[in-house]
């Protein structure tokens, strides 16, 4: 095993810590996109979500002065067979924790596999193409390139509390929240829609868990779109990024059947104006570029474009 430098240890982390892994989180990406990309609750939400034990399954690097330079968390809020894991570093500084971190995350991850009950089990990570130390360290681990991935971004300024006109025949409504059989259908809408591409699948009740852990929901901002009368997508937002002024559209699922109808876009321009009516000066969502539906297609149409693009690595334990 990689050793840490003489006097830096490792630890669990605690709630205490999110202020301290939030500065820490925010100096990694922005020597790696040039902006931050975290808040405080997807800090919260790495070392508290569905799958996560924080005595268990993460770990924090302190220096010799107790200060922590290395942060280090697995996802995996299905239980499925897959491990996304993620080992944040002080830029330069904390450099000589990662790949310690990323040999401890990855025995680690032997053992979820395990307790899962899958085998084999695949775990993935993501690197900027300048992280090269981080690129590195997973590719003498064994992982191996399989696909990118981006975070789309765009400027509300300009954009109108009102929505265009949806396409004729498309309508586009806000969740029924209260409505217990509609949210199992919003569920599964997003579970059949990403079934053709390299979505991870969520049961209904581990998906309710991760949305109530959630410190707050704006289910305004969460969309139905139909054709005709008939169910056809939906549109779920995130809070995760609203301190920071984002809209953030968490999924955007169109049926198979009413694909290339205006279904997507109708739902997009929905939510962009419900955001920019709240006064949200941005929105964003990440994008698999290797997603069949072409979505990123989609997207650019819109306005959007890429704040940045990470390759994503595997390796089969």
């Amino acid at each position: 095993m990689t050793a840490l430098p003489a006097g830096w240890r490792t630890r669990r982390p605690t709630l205490d810590d999110v202020p301290e892994l939030l500065a820490l989180t925010h100096a990694s990406d922005i020597a790696a996109m040039g902006e931050p990309d975290f808040t405080k609750d997807d800090v919260r939400d790495a070392l508290t979500g569905p799958n996560t034990d924080m005595t268990r399954d993460c770990w924090v690097a302190v220096d010799e002065a107790g200060a922590i330079v290395g942060f280090a968390y697995p996802h995996n809020p299905g239980g499925g067979d897959r491990d996304f894991i993620e080992v944040y570093v002080w830029p330069e500084r904390g450099v000589p924790a990662q790949r310690p971190l990323l040999e401890t995350i990855l025995r680690r991850a032997a053992e979820r596999g395990e307790e899962f009950g899958h085998s084999p089990y695949t775990v993935r990570a993501g690197a900027v193409p300048t992280e090269e130390p981080w690129i590195a360290a997973l590719t003498d681990a064994g992982f191996r390139f399989v696909k990118q991935h981006a975070r789309m971004t765009m400027s509300l300024e300009g954009v109108a509390p009102e929505p265009p006109q949806p396409p004729a025949g498309v309508t586009v409504r806000p969740v029924r929240a209260d409505d217990e059989a509609e949210m199992r259908r919003f569920h599964a809408t997003i579970e059949e829609a990403f079934r053709d591409t390299d979505h991870q699948a969520t049961g209904y009740d581990t998906w309710r868990q991760r949305v109530a852990g959630e410190s707050s929901v704006s289910y305004d901002e969460w969309f139905v779109g139909e054709v005709d009368g008939e169910w056809a997508g939906v549109l779920q937002s995130s809070d995760s990024s609203a301190e920071d002024g984002t809209g953030w559209v968490s999924d955007l699922a169109v049926l198979r059947s009413y694909r290339r109808r205006g279904v997507g876009e109708a739902l997009l321009r929905r939510a962009f104006a419900t955001y920019a009516a709240k006064g949200r000066t941005s929105a964003g969502l990440g994008v698999d570029l290797a997603n069949p539906t072409r979505a990123a297609r989609l997207y650019r149409a819109v306005g959007m474009h890429p704040m940045f693009e990470a390759n994503i690595y595997e390796l089969t334990i």
